[in-house]
């Protein structure tokens, strides 16, 4: 599978009802590339979030990616955490999340397959990672690194300017975790036409 042009970050405490009608919503919409999140849950439960997502996910030739290492099944794709050690047995797809040159640098080292940048825009789901990097920051950590995903902050309305900054995609969270039905808009900015993600 190639890199994504939108990847969903899942965060069950910002929906209006249960995670997997928000994603089956996402997915119906256009949504492909999914990460489980929601690193809280006990092993048991997010194991069995992972195969309903996954059964969503399937039939469309989607793909679910384990956030974080704990718990991640061998053989399946992860996104990694800026400080989780890279697995010593090299999953089919590796992300990384990053903030900084420094992090990039590492996830470029390791041959992250992704990475997700940000905060490109202000945003309550990230504090504590610095100031919001713009579309100027993000221009400037791209170049060299594995596909970049624009994260944080980032509307439909602003994924021209990330994609202009030298973004591959964009990765969001929030905004589809409440409505869903924005992942058409971001699909429709993001992908080139004549492809579907």
């Amino acid at each position: 599978m190639s890199v994504p042009r939108l990847l969903l970050i899942t965060d069950r405490t910002q929906c209006d009802g249960p995670l997997t009608a928000v994603v089956a919503e996402a997915v119906a919409h256009g949504a492909r590339a999914v990460v489980l999140r929601d690193k809280d849950l006990p092993a048991a439960d997010r194991a069995a979030l992972a195969g309903e997502l996954r059964s969503l996910l399937e039939p469309v030739g989607g793909l679910l990616i384990h956030g974080g290492l704990r718990g991640a099944p061998a053989g399946v794709p992860v996104h990694l955490s800026a400080a989780d050690p890279f697995p010593e047995v090299r999953p089919p797809l590796v992300g990384r999340s990053c903030h900084s040159a420094a992090e990039l640098a590492r996830a470029t080292a390791e041959g992250c397959d992704w990475v997700t940048l940000s905060p490109v825009f202000l945003t309550a789901s990230k504090p504590g990672y610095g100031p919001a990097l713009g579309l100027e920051g993000l221009a400037a950590l791209v170049a060299g690194a594995p596909p970049v995903l624009a994260l944080g902050g980032v509307g439909p309305d602003d994924v021209a300017g990330c994609l202009a900054a030298g973004a591959h995609g964009i990765a969001v969270m929030g905004p589809v975790m409440r409505d869903p039905s924005v992942v058409a808009r971001y699909l429709a900015a993001a992908v080139p036409a004549n492809t579907y993600r």
